[in-house]
């Protein structure tokens, strides 16, 4: 019987691989928009056992042991505030999150790379004031030339972003699944309609 039972469960809980809980902090917020702050929901359960978060939401579902059933939770929030980072990495993902995912000289959202402004041979540096998202095209068009000489304008002046200007950006850009019990957590602050 035991046997039958592990076999079962581990044959027929792909599904449950599928019910990540969402994670919160303290103070309600997401702990990161993108990507998402989830976690899987055996991370969820051993957090709420061990009294670390608080089970705010939870899927129909459940799991069992021996001596316990336990609804999947579907949101947790934090015991204990995390302080959110102030600095933000300069990182390929932060940059494109920075602009937005779209090329910064002809707006496309195809296959970005990055582009120096100052080109490294003219003596520019790998910044945040001198990177910015780039297509191919425009990647190749612009080569080492300056914006100038390669008739060529930004969308908008590379700058090193704050860490909430990033986190707010990385809400426009929700994961392929949102479970409707999320939804009141993840748009908490936004503006309501009349």
């Amino acid at each position: 019987m035991a046997a039958e039972f592990r076999t079962e469960f581990v044959r027929e809980p792909g599904a449950l691989r599928q019910h990540p809980a969402l994670v919160l902090n303290a103070d309600y917020r997401p702990l990161s928009y993108y990507p998402l702050s989830l976690w899987p929901w055996q991370e969820a359960i051993k957090a709420a056992w061990l009294e670390r978060v608080d089970i705010v939401a939870e899927y129909d579902e459940v799991v069992r042991s021996p001596s316990t059933v336990i609804r999947i939770p579907s949101v947790v929030v934090l015991k204990d505030y995390v302080k959110p980072q102030k600095r933000v990495a300069f990182t390929r993902f932060n940059l494109f999150l920075r602009d937005q995912f779209h090329c910064q000289y002809c707006g496309s959202r195809g296959e970005l790379t990055f582009d120096h402004v100052v080109p490294r041979a003219a003596g520019g540096v790998t910044s945040w004031e001198n990177v910015v998202a780039a297509c191919a095209p425009c990647n190749l068009r612009k080569g080492s030339k300056s914006l100038r000489r390669a008739g060529m304008a930004l969308r908008k002046p590379p700058r090193r972003p704050q860490a909430e200007e990033l986190r707010n950006a990385g809400r426009k850009f929700p994961p392929n699944h949102l479970h409707d019990s999320w939804m009141d957590f993840l748009y908490w602050d936004a503006e309501l309609e009349a």
